[in-house]
């Protein structure tokens, strides 16, 4: 009798999705504490937390489920599906945070910059910090290919890790 063994699609979904929300939890939580602009060493590893925690339950899962076995490329692709949907919807909270609930944040966030680089740089003149923001301006919008290739990566390294420590093969049937 032949079992319904998952998928490691679903399974990426799933765990994709929770993991997502977790993060989207977080990120209210330092939207309401007036921490949103906090881009501090805490605040990136937590986030980096939520993920590589969201990613080893997934595989973790996904071994349980299917029957205590669990190959290197199951491991790789859950891993990096739990990245890829996680980041997602951390793309669309962030889109959703700088264009409706706080539509000024990304000028926000370049009038901090420019602070800290003139508090760095004190010989730059305005006109020059005012040309290097309009420039980020323009290319802000590869951030978002960048956090999702960023998390795959993530996923990969986790998932091979996790994977190379879990994993049990079937037996091959003679």
């Amino acid at each position: 009798m032949e079992q319904n063994r998952p998928t490691t699609g679903k399974v990426s979904l799933n765990f994709g999705l929770l993991t997502g929300a977790v993060g989207i939890v977080f990120g209210l939580m330092l939207y309401f504490a007036d921490m949103h602009y906090e881009r501090g060493f805490a605040v990136q590893t937590i986030q980096i937390l939520i993920l590589v925690a969201g990613i080893i339950v997934g595989i973790v899962q996904f071994k349980k489920m299917n029957l205590g076995f669990l190959t290197l490329s199951e491991a790789l692709k859950v891993g990096a599906g739990v990245a890829l949907i996680a980041g997602i919807l951390g793309l669309v909270y962030f889109f959703f945070l700088s264009n409706v609930i706080e539509p000024d944040y990304m000028d926000n966030v370049f009038e901090l910059g420019k602070e800290e680089a003139m508090a760095a740089n004190p010989s730059l003149t305005e006109e020059q910090m005012d040309q290097g923001i309009e420039m980020q301006k323009k290319f802000a919008w590869i951030s978002y290919p960048i956090i999702l290739i960023f998390n795959i990566i993530i996923g990969l390294v986790v998932g091979l890790i996790v994977g190379l420590i879990m994993k049990k093969e079937e037996l091959a049937d003679e």
